[in-house]
């Protein structure tokens, strides 16, 4: 650690990922005017915090009530976990940043991947061939196209967006709901406001989630909403599980609205073992790896990077958060 006074403190918050081991020599490389702290123990952490301007991480009330000098927070994640935005942090002066758009072509080619896998109905032929069983289905109904397909993305941010971009490569007409943008991104036909929702979804053959979990959006789909689907419609989940509720899904898909589902996230995580999803024939799971591929990690240091220089600098920072709302 650099012990020279220095305008400016960022404290790395425990725990630590093997993968930031060099993020605060290279902060102090790249950064004239900023000391970084990386501390191992909460009381470390604590001693550290009470003299930084700016941490990276999540900082609950016990750390927080430490951050006096506290004026900006990066959080590790483009939707931190629940409980990262707390009273507390909500009603601190600091500034939050996260980290939007820096795994937004993974999530949405792993997006595209389980929409085609419904599409075709792989997970049917992958339990098939388990049993080694030839089972080939001929029939047209079972074969969702996407050139005759309206596709509704609710929350059209940078993930949203790219879904949609490639699913109109696809040929589907692409229509979105924002709560906050009102152009529609390259590629949709339209974009609505959020409350619109309700008219939307019976209208759509496939319905894609990429929202963030807020006070807003918890249990947005809920029984009321999913009974709104069309039978034949499919619906995809990449965004946070608490969007979606999952006994309302498993009574929805037993009744045929929607035809088939595919969720990379989840109510809880990880999904227990005797949940009814795990062996549903009519839903496909990841859990939760949408965002994984390469440059995650040297992508998010470019962020803290850059956000550092502005804050160092006083210039605007990006990717700030409405802590109101959590993103």
């Amino acid at each position: 650690m650099n012990d020279t006074p220095t305008p400016h403190t960022l404290v790395m918050v425990p725990p630590h990922a093997a993968a930031t081991a060099d993020w605060p020599r290279r902060l102090a490389d790249e950064v004239p005017g900023l000391r970084v702290l990386r501390p191992e123990t909460e009381e470390e952490t604590a001693e550290a915090l009470a003299e930084a301007d700016a941490a990276y991480g999540a900082l609950p009330p016990q750390l927080l009530s430490h951050a006096t000098r506290l004026r900006w927070l990066q959080a590790p994640q483009a939707g931190p976990p629940p409980g990262f935005y707390h009273p507390d942090l909500v009603a601190h002066p600091a500034q939050v940043t996260n980290m939007r758009d820096t795994y937004t072509d993974h999530v949405a080619v792993h997006t595209l991947a389980l929409v085609l896998a419904l599409a075709r109905d792989l997970p049917g032929y992958v339990r098939a061939q388990s049993a080694a069983v030839w089972a080939p289905n001929w029939d047209a109904a079972a074969v969702w196209p996407p050139a005759d397909a309206t596709a509704l993305i609710v929350g059209t941010g940078a993930v949203g967006a790219e879904v949609g971009r490639l699913l109109a490569a696809l040929g589907c007409r692409v229509v979105g709901v924002d709560a906050r943008l009102t152009e529609p991104p390259p590629g949709f036909a339209a974009l609505h406001p959020a409350e619109a929702l309700d008219a939307r979804l019976p209208e759509a053959d496939l319905v894609v989630l990429t929202l963030p979990h807020t006070p807003r959006t918890e249990g947005l789909l809920d029984a009321r909403r999913l009974a709104l689907l069309r039978p034949g419609a499919l619906l995809v989940n990449v965004g946070r599980g608490p969007i979606l509720r999952l006994d309302a899904l498993v009574e929805a898909l037993d009744a045929g609205r929607p035809r088939a589902a595919a969720l990379d996230v989840f109510e809880t995580e990880p999904l227990p073992a005797d949940h009814p999803l795990w062996r549903h024939p009519r839903a496909l799971l990841t859990p939760h790896v949408a965002g994984a591929g390469p440059h995650a990690d040297e992508r998010r240091f470019t962020v803290l990077r850059d956000n550092a220089r502005r804050f160092v600098r006083g210039a605007e920072l990006i990717n700030v958060v409405d802590k109101s709302e959590w993103f």
